[in-house]
């Protein structure tokens, strides 16, 4: 994993092997291809919210390891446009959720700045953001103008049946059965974005671990009632 520029660590799933890629095939052959041989413009990925968009700027950076930076904006903007210094010597720069900073006078500058360091030092820029580099309504328009050079990609939503074989996906990666009808159980139970679904499944393989019992309706109900989730 790479070091990150805040006290922040990767999320140990965040790799390419455990992201369900229906309807994205294309996004994840780009950047794999991208991560193995490091070359290429980047990419722009936007998309609604809990689609994964964070989860693949951190699979750049665990195949890519301290030749890679991620960093968040959610958290950055605490820390002011100081957060991008030194960014600009990593061979892949992973921007996540940079539409949270359009707008802002100081943040744009910084990042138009960085975005020449990096294109002079063979640099290369992966954004995430919920809209297209145009749509995100940036007041520099020389900085909209870089990002619109980034090759696009919009991140599908998956579907129910595919939510499904992503949980699935997630649990054979930690060595446990996920049944259908246990998968089908917990989409009735909770939020049906992603980020939700993974965290219910993280908490009901801790409590599958220490009880030692395997995920069927009848465990998962028993812990769902107990903790009224």
């Amino acid at each position: 994993m790479s070091q990150l520029v805040l006290p922040l660590q990767l999320q140990d799933h965040a790799v390419f092997e455990s992201f369900w890629s229906a309807g994205n095939d294309e996004l994840i052959a780009y950047l794999i291809e991208l991560s193995s041989n490091g070359k290429g413009p980047g990419c722009w990925i936007w998309g609604a919210s809990a689609t994964g968009k964070t989860h693949l700027l951190q699979a750049i950076c665990d195949r890519s390891g301290d030749g890679s930076v991620y960093l968040p904006f959610d958290i950055a903007i605490e820390a002011g446009p100081e957060a991008l210094d030194g960014l600009e010597n990593r061979q892949f720069i992973c921007l996540d959720d940079i539409d949270i900073i359009t707008g802002i006078p100081k943040w744009e500058r910084a990042l138009f700045e960085l975005c020449n360091q990096a294109l002079d030092l063979g640099g290369i820029l992966i954004i995430s953001a919920s809209t297209t580099a145009r749509g995100c309504g940036f007041k520099l328009k020389d900085l909209e103008s870089r990002f619109t050079r980034l090759p696009p990609f919009c991140i599908q939503a998956l579907t129910e049946s595919d939510r499904i074989k992503a949980l699935q996906l997630r649990a054979s990666i930690r060595g446990l059965d996920l049944p259908q009808e246990t998968a089908n159980y917990l989409l009735t139970r909770s939020k049906r974005d992603m980020t939700s679904l993974y965290t219910l499944f993280d908490k009901l393989d801790l409590e599958a671990l220490k009880a030692k019992r395997r995920l069927t309706i009848p465990f998962v109900k028993t812990v769902l009632e107990r903790d009224d989730v």
